[in-house]
């Protein structure tokens, strides 16, 4: 956990920015076990159109690629020439159960990277960056790891190999039952991981809306076996939890949550979304053209309304140079 010191300060005209970070994966089945094996690249044919899309908004997304997608010369095909212009960013997203080499068995906890040997871990994270440093053509500096699943070793391993940014807590949330971390009461704000300001760690944004939500740290936590309460305290406006992402969370919802953010004076808000989403049938939350569509509805609402509160897009490359000059 962070001392005061150790929040990121911006410079003074920095303002309110926002990232777009997409966790860019294979296809699999969320209902079911993990698994090594079977798993599709099918959505990674519209990534191209994404990337329109928000270079048509003037963003840059930052897609956080695993190793499937890291080899795929689909994805390398739709994304390489956007990296080469600054119109989008390249960073690293280690799942481990498919990332090689396969030294662990497939289980549950092992699903988080952190948990793995420190030795493992090391060595899946640099084969997955020399994949991506080789199909991209580009130094990845920001790390998500799959299922936030940060471990005692991953800071050591992200400053020895370079990176600049980790951005894989999701403040407000606990995976503790399934053997992950318990971010509950991590910021949400920007820290410093070492006094030496090598490692920046930029939380995925969640905030808390309601009447009672200065009690949403202590509340929420309390209902996680009780989601009919859950909904009956958003639906009276009392409490909700809101990440800022399109799966699961209304257009309406968002821009709550992201009043809520700028309100807060939060720098940075980080917004996230899985790649599968991205053609119908791969997530739970888009299995139509239908949704599909309100999916891309929403990305213009939510662009539209960052518009109008002043907030502009950033990257990771302009998080850096505005640090260097706080």
């Amino acid at each position: 956990m962070p001392g005061h010191s150790q929040r990121v300060r911006f410079p003074a005209d920095f303002g309110q920015r926002f990232l777009l970070t997409v966790d860019t994966e294979e296809e699999f089945d969320w209902s079911r076990p993990i698994r090594r094996e079977g798993y599709t690249l099918h959505s990674v044919a519209r990534l191209a159109r994404f990337q329109e899309f928000c270079e048509g908004a003037g963003v840059v997304p930052v897609y956080l690629v695993d190793f499937p997608v890291a080899t795929s010369p689909t994805a390398r095909a739709a994304l390489c020439n956007a990296v080469a212009q600054g119109k989008a960013e390249i960073g690293v997203q280690l799942h481990p159960w498919v990332n090689p080499p396969h030294d662990e068995d497939v289980t549950e906890a092992n699903s988080f990277a952190g948990n793995l040997p420190v030795t493992l871990e090391r060595e899946k994270f640099r084969r997955l960056r020399s994949a991506i440093e080789d199909g991209f053509g580009t130094t990845p500096l920001i790390y998500r790891a799959g299922r936030y699943g940060l471990g005692p070793g991953t800071a050591d391993m992200l400053i020895e190999h370079g990176m600049a940014i980790d951005t894989s807590v999701r403040s407000r949330f606990d995976y503790s039952a399934v053997g992950g971390p318990d971010y509950r009461d991590h910021p949400v704000s920007p820290w410093w991981v070492d006094p030496d300001q090598r490692l920046m760690e930029l939380p995925l944004t969640t905030v808390y809306w309601g009447l009672l939500r200065q009690f949403g740290p202590k509340l929420y936590p309390m209902m996680w076996r009780m989601p009919q309460l859950r909904g009956l305290l958003a639906k009276t406006g009392l409490l909700e939890r809101i990440p800022l992402t399109p799966e699961g969370i209304t257009l309406e919802e968002a821009i709550r949550g992201i009043d809520i953010a700028l309100d807060e004076g939060l720098a940075v808000l980080v917004f996230a979304f899985h790649s599968p989403s991205l053609a119908p049938g791969f997530t739970p939350y888009v299995s139509s053209e239908a949704d599909l569509d309100a999916f891309y509805d929403w990305w213009r609402g939510v662009f539209a309304y960052l518009r109008q509160r002043n907030v502009a897009s950033t990257s990771v490359k302009d998080l850096m140079q505005a640090v260097t000059l706080a």
